[in-house]
């Protein structure tokens, strides 16, 4: 077992797909995960087949699995190692495996990860000590909110985490730990969950007003606690003062959800300029409108942009109306496009969306039809695409024949989750290049990339 392939698996995502793992296993294949985990390497089948052996009570079997990948000393692994480990009751051999090497040594969630088996183990206190000098660096906030809900630690935590925010309010430049911003949000959500909301929705206030802002925007997560607690007026103000995106959603959709539809249609269309370029209250009203079943209105609004060469809303309207299950209307708002737009998008990304949304709307032979009748080299990954289209239209036999012929992983994939869903999980994993394989056609394939440059 090779630490790097296991790195390049989680980093490249290489090896068997998640989603073709989560397929095997609901049809039954957790055996075939077993034997790609032990005789492949590949990380992502013994992740399945660990899940699928610990939900079947066999907790000595998926430490087998998990034992070899833990020997390499990588994080992933040993976090799934101790879970197995503790699951199967062996609580010292789960802490023994997890504690981190020591410091300066151990990878950066070393410890959160050790924390959470200690709070498995029933040690909350501990874990809570494990993790106390490490309240700056990234990701350490966040497990120890996560992995004390529910504890009754709530106070301990408020005591660790106000001065931390304190400090942070008065000067975020001066804080010293760039990762000390998650302070504002995680005080709020400890204060939250231990039935403190008005004084969380106060603290929140405050930062927002002093646009005490980080990567994770304070803007957002206020929005989402006003939203939570039914708090409307503020939320409104929150809305239109800062102009958020997510706390104008997040007004709209509560105002939805108490059957005021007709008052959130009237704030977005008050915000909303016809004149103007697009912007979040235009997009905003648009999602409101197709919600509503109002399609036609919905494209209506920013139908204006469709063929705008750099701001058009084209490409996202199709994905939304397909995601509310209108493909057929999508299909139709790639029709009538100007001269200028298709010259300049039409074979890279508007013909391969209207053949994906044909397919969607049950028009799979009218969609390989156009296909077909277009020179071979102006439509990239043809053969893949066409037998994505036969599938759909329920000729799987020609789909997999047709795949069988095609190199890449691309094609490589698709015929394995065709073969996933005719129940032969065996051969669909075996059509997926083995790691070390990808990892050397990674290579070759950067390798050429140096020298084009």
């Amino acid at each position: 077992m090779n630490i790097d392939d296991l790195v390049w698996q989680k980093d490249w995502h290489g090896g068997v797909p998640p989603r073709l793992v989560e397929e095997i296993l609901e049809r039954g294949g957790l055996e075939v995960l077993v034997e790609a985990a032990r005789e492949r390497g590949d990380w992502f089948c013994a992740e399945g087949a660990v899940r699928g052996l610990c939900a079947d009570g066999e907790f000595a079997r998926a430490w087998a699995v998990v034992e070899p990948f833990t020997a390499t000393g990588w994080q992933p692994a040993i976090r799934a190692g101790a879970d197995v480990l503790l699951r199967w009751g062996r609580v010292e051999q789960a802490l023994e495996l997890a504690h981190p090497p020591g410091p300066g040594a151990e990878p950066g969630d070393a410890w959160p990860d050790y924390a959470e088996v200690l709070v498995g183990a029933g040690r909350v206190d501990e874990a809570i000590d494990a993790l106390v000098p490490y309240l700056g660096e990234r990701g350490v906030l966040q497990a120890l909110v996560r992995i004390t809900e529910g504890q009754d630690r709530d106070d301990r935590l408020l005591e660790l985490l106000t001065p931390v925010a304190e400090d942070f309010s008065r000067d975020p430049r001066q804080c010293g730990i760039g990762d000390l911003w998650y302070a504002l949000s995680a005080r709020t959500t400890v204060l939250e969950r231990s039935g403190r909301a008005d004084e969380a929705m106060s603290l929140l206030g405050a930062d927002v007003a002093a646009r005490r802002y980080g990567p994770e925007n304070t803007v957002d997560f206020h929005a989402e606690l006003l939203a939570r607690h039914g708090r409307i007026e503020p939320l409104r103000e929150l809305a239109t003062r800062t102009r958020n995106s997510k706390a104008v959603r997040a007004y709209v959709t509560t105002l939805e959800d108490l059957g005021r539809a007709a008052e959130a249609e009237a704030y977005l269309r008050g915000f909303h300029d016809p004149a103007a370029g697009p912007d979040i209250f235009m997009v905003a009203l648009q999602e409101f409108l197709i919600r509503q079943d109002r399609l036609d209105e919905a494209v209506q609004v920013v139908g204006h942009t469709f063929d705008d060469l750099y701001e058009s809303l084209l490409q996202s309207t199709m994905i939304l109306m397909a995601e509310q299950g209108h493909p057929d209307k999508a299909v139709q708002l790639t029709e009538g496009r100007s001269p200028e737009f298709l010259e300049e998008n039409e074979r890279y990304w508007l013909r391969s969306n209207r053949w994906w949304l044909m397919g969607e709307a049950g028009r799979s032979r009218e969609a390989i039809a156009e296909i077909e009748a277009l020179p071979p080299d102006e439509v990239d990954d043809r053969e893949v695409t066409i037998a994505w289209l036969l599938a759909r239209d329920d000729r799987t036999e020609e789909a997999v024949a047709l795949l069988r012929r095609c190199p890449g992983s691309q094609a490589a994939t698709d015929l394995a989750r065709l073969l996933v869903r005719q129940g032969r999980c065996a051969e669909a994993v075996a059509v997926i290049p083995d790691v070390s394989t990808q990892r050397a056609e990674n290579r070759r394939l950067l390798g050429k990339g140096k020298e084009a440059e």
